[in-house]
């Protein structure tokens, strides 16, 4: 799936957990504060200058976490990342905790940081989950499974031919794609040389942004086991931006100047193509610019469009023709799908003491109509 996005260096060991259990509860669109911030002023401080961090305690001071990734049996890993509230150097705090399908914690890891560094984040797979390389190459992938056992992953330069299962761990250059069943990451096979976006399908098709340097359009180009089986241009006046492909819909995001217009979209494999510039998403109420876009395939071909801490629609049906603005439980500054289950995170945009109102992980498996709060007891 694709992981949420916001605000480590890896130490060894790994710390099991004792069965403390999370469960998903019913809640209203409110949320409530921390009482005491003066306390938790004390123990964030604590926390974050703590050598050896506990996972509980850095979970208790992050409130939220930054990111959600799932694997297939439905095991859930969460990452949390507590940072210097003063400067954007000094310390910090990172921890992940995976929470099995009975919703009981089977493991959870901390480790002391440093602000400056990237956090540690994940993307769920067959058997468990992978850890997105913080910089460029492999270079600190490592894979979970889900009891939390770590896993060494095998780094290679020769490309892979992407096939059902592979996932795209890094998009932007250099791109890579991770094969759980070998545990391998590598480039993919293929891919032009001005390819600047990337995604790949469940059937294992990788879609890509070719973006040349002479005056030529952008185009989509879509390849299969090493081989481009089709392209189109992306209609002018317009230039590609975020790819997402899944349920059997790819769609390219079309800017123009500093804002995103709308999308390129199919639904038949590239067959045919057409431009969304309408369908009930006011395109120019979207301020944040292009680089916080969120665009994501729901598994049954549906989109869902946004902007990171802003509004979000999601298409009425796989035609993708028309969306509905999601009425959402509190103000969440991120999203993404797994499935057809659409997860948010309330947190505040900087590192800070106090929480903010609704803060913490929201999860809606109706198309963002309800949803629950995914609260910990214990």
């Amino acid at each position: 799936m694709a992981l949420l996005k916001r605000r480590g260096r890896r130490t060894v060991g790994l710390v099991a957990a004792a069965s403390a259990a999370l469960a998903l509860t019913a809640c209203g669109p409110g949320g409530s504060d921390d009482g005491d911030s003066g306390d938790r002023e004390a123990k964030y401080k604590r926390v974050i200058e703590d050598a050896h961090p506990r996972p509980a305690d850095v979970i208790e001071a992050a409130g939220a976490p930054t990111g959600v990734a799932r694997a297939d049996d439905g095991s859930l890993l969460l990452a949390y990342n507590a940072g210097n509230v003063e400067d954007d150097e000094g310390p910090a705090a990172t921890a992940w905790r995976i929470v099995g399908p009975d919703g009981h914690t089977v493991a959870e890891h901390a480790e002391h940081a440093d602000a400056e560094a990237v956090p540690a984040a994940f993307k769920g797979v067959r058997g468990g989950f992978v850890r997105v390389p913080p910089g460029e190459g492999a270079e600190g992938a490592y894979a979970l499974d889900v009891r939390g056992k770590l896993h060494k992953v095998i780094s290679t330069e020769t490309p892979l031919r992407t096939r059902p299962g592979d996932v795209l761990l890094a998009e932007l250059e250099p791109s890579l794609v991770y094969r759980p069943a070998t545990r391998t990451v590598a480039p993919p096979a293929g891919v032009l040389d001005d390819a600047i976006r990337l995604d790949i399908d469940e059937r294992g098709t990788a879609w890509s942004l070719d973006q040349p340097l002479t005056e030529d359009p952008n185009r989509v180009v879509w390849q299969r086991d090493g081989r481009i089986l089709g392209s189109t241009v992306v209609p002018k006046p317009y230039t590609g931006g975020i790819l997402a492909a899944r349920g059997g819909t790819v769609a390219l995001s079309l800017t123009r100047g500093e804002g995103v217009r709308g999308l390129l979209v199919t639904t038949d494999g590239g067959e045919h193509w057409r431009t969304v510039l309408t369908g009930g998403i006011p395109w120019r109420d979207l301020k944040r610019g292009p680089e916080s876009l969120v665009l994501e395939a729901l598994a049954d071909g549906r989109l869902l469009v946004g902007e990171e801490d802003g509004r979000y629609w999601l298409a009425d049906n796989r035609t993708n023709s028309s969306f509905r603005e999601l009425r959402t439980p509190a103000k969440l500054t991120s999203m993404t799908v797994d499935g057809t289950t659409l997860y948010g995170i309330a947190d505040a945009t900087t590192a800070t003491y106090d929480l903010v109102k609704g803060e913490g992980l929201w999860i809606s498996r109706d198309g963002g109509r309800e949803w629950r709060r995914y609260e910990q007891r214990g």
